[in-house]
């Protein structure tokens, strides 16, 4: 069922880093993107593929962890993710639709759950560092980048609080919490 899905695909930010990654399971997860809605049918995005260690540590070191978390640097060593996917805009091709890499990026997440997979997608990014580090061409604007691997942590959905606070956090067993509105704080009326 879709909704079991969608809750296993939650923004994990610890992994099994030694647990590897194949190229063929990553361009899979592009593929599905590839099949994914497009605004216009532009297809203006590109992706940068990376399993290695000496990839994914340019790519480490070019992106910001969990802002709720102001002492947290991301992953230690050991927890870091195995791949990543960098998402790009070719921009030959127009801007595309602002809702292109949303799409793209939640198909390959519920792709990578089906593969016990996990993932967070990451906005934060130093895009000057990331393009130097990766030798990435002006034609392509960065986007995204894609974080994955095998979750080592556990992520607990539940209803915000009286407070109204939508702050994840971590409880003492390192146990993540994600407050979710209820579904009747969300829909306004019903016809």
């Amino acid at each position: 069922m879709i909704k079991d899905t969608v809750l296993k695909n939650r923004s994990y930010r610890r992994f099994y880093q030694e647990k590897n990654i194949e190229l063929n399971e990553l361009r899979e997860l592009v593929d599905l993107a590839r099949l994914s809605p497009s605004g216009a049918n532009k297809q203006v995005l590109r992706y940068i593929l990376s399993n290695t260690k000496d990839s994914n540590d340019k790519i480490f070191d070019c992106i910001f962890w969990a802002g709720y978390f102001k002492e947290w640097d991301g992953p230690d060593e050991g927890e870091k993710p195995s791949a990543y996917i960098v998402v790009l805009k070719d921009t030959t091709n127009g801007s595309g639709s602002p809702q292109d890499d949303g799409i793209a990026v939640q198909s390959m997440l519920l792709g990578a759950v089906e593969k016990d997979l996990g993932g967070c997608i990451i906005a934060n990014i130093d895009r000057n560092k990331l393009r130097e580090k990766l030798n990435i061409i002006e034609q392509y604007e960065i986007s995204l980048v894609l974080a994955l691997g095998y979750p080592k942590e556990d992520v607990v959905i539940e209803n915000i609080n009286d407070s109204g606070d939508i702050k994840y956090w971590r409880d003492k067993n390192q146990v993540h919490h994600v407050p979710k509105r209820t579904l009747d704080q969300l829909i306004i009326k019903e016809n």
